[in-house]
């Protein structure tokens, strides 16, 4: 790997949300949210709100807009409704609210799963960027593309950029 160009600030911690976008899971199904609340936790970052939520464009941005409230939060990490299917609103709802976008992050992630998964890659909508002095960030709903994300993309790079919000 790569030197850092700017060293990460030891020992911060990162208090995040967690929401899981879904129509059919439930907080002991929503094994991919559990993940990120775990993989959190496993890197000393806190976990302050947990939520599940129905895949309707107005339901993500209004709990969007609900936590961008709360100074506590440095980033909100949502998982489900990425994909093309009708249902899949959480890209679109997401990206009419960010004032600023990382495209690296889609197409990193796009890029790592075209690694694991071939060419199905191509229908993620993965999509992160900073509403409010928050990161957002939003995955896939499959565990492995949950995992993938978080280790290889946001656990990495949660600090440095939080550092450069505030």
């Amino acid at each position: 790997m790569a030197t850092q160009p700017h060293p990460n600030t030891p020992g911060m911690i990162v208090t995040c949300a967690v929401v899981t976008v879904s129509d059919t899971r439930s907080p002991t199904t929503d094994k991919s949210g559990q993940l990120i609340q775990q993989l959190l936790l496993s890197a000393n970052h806190v976990v302050g709100e947990y939520k599940l939520i129905k895949d309707e464009p107005a339901q993500i941005q209004a709990q969007i807009e609900i936590l961008a409230q709360y100074t506590i939060f440095d980033a909100i990490i949502f998982n489900g409704g990425t994909g093309i299917a009708p249902r899949d609103t959480t890209y679109d709802a997401i990206e009419k609210l960010l004032e600023k976008t990382l495209p690296g992050f889609g197409e990193l992630f796009r890029w790592l799963s075209y690694q694991e998964i071939g060419s199905r890659a191509i229908a993620s909508r993965a999509v992160a960027g900073v509403y409010q002095n928050k990161l957002i960030f939003s995955l896939p709903g499959s565990t492995n593309a949950v995992k993938l994300g978080m280790e290889k993309l946001i656990l990495p790079e949660l600090v440095h950029l939080v550092t450069q919000i505030r």
